[in-house]
């Protein structure tokens, strides 16, 4: 599978030193493991930068919050946030961004769609003083014709729509430095979409 490219927006002088990984989860007991070694490895390969890995129980009804505090209680990089109910993608997202510390916070799924290997290319871009780094997907492989048909109507629309420009194929994958996060956490309202 190729790793997404990324893309990157406004740039300043920067140095990252600390990286703070953000995964929303929602019933994620079976790929917590494998998220989290790999999450490790990629720290590991960095061993000049501080690493936290921030977790966002989205109100979890199976293993993931055991499986979270474990985790918290083996290694003190893992910090856990557990919601009281599921509130949903974007509102488990502004939690972890309130909570975030670090120079740099990388957004990622825990069930694996997004690579944690790619954020190493995020660094390096954050480090070149880039705000704000999207991942973009160059592929799609394993999916559906239908979810392949409504992605591309998905952002043809949102294309068309938005005041701003948009990029096609960029979810939640990116990464923003303090300086975004402090700009977007002054904006609350209550029925977010984080990547628009």
């Amino acid at each position: 599978m190729n790793p997404p490219a990324t893309t990157a927006a406004a740039a300043h002088p920067a140095q990252v030193r600390e990286v703070t990984l953000l995964a929303p989860c929602y019933n994620e007991e079976a790929v917590l493991p494998a998220y989290y070694e790999r999450v490790r490895a990629l720290a590991d390969a960095h061993p000049g930068r501080a690493f936290h890995f921030l977790f966002v129980n989205d109100g979890s009804t199976d293993g993931t919050a055991k499986i979270l505090d474990d985790l918290a209680a083996h290694d003190p990089r893992v910090q856990v946030l557990h919601l009281a109910a599921n509130r949903g993608h974007q509102i488990a997202l502004t939690a972890g961004l309130d909570a975030a510390g670090g120079d740099l916070i990388a957004i990622l799924d825990a069930d694996l769609q997004d690579p944690p290997e790619v954020v190493a290319e995020m660094i390096k871009k954050a480090d070149e003083g880039y705000d704000v780094i999207h991942a973009q997907r160059r592929q799609r492989p394993g999916e559906t014709w239908f979810k392949l048909a409504s992605a591309a109507l998905f952002y043809r629309l949102m294309k068309y729509l938005a005041t701003r420009a948009w990029l096609a194929d960029v979810g939640d994958f990116r990464a923003l430095s303090r300086r975004a996060v402090d700009a977007l956490r002054r904006y609350r309202e209550p029925h977010r979409f984080l990547r628009g």
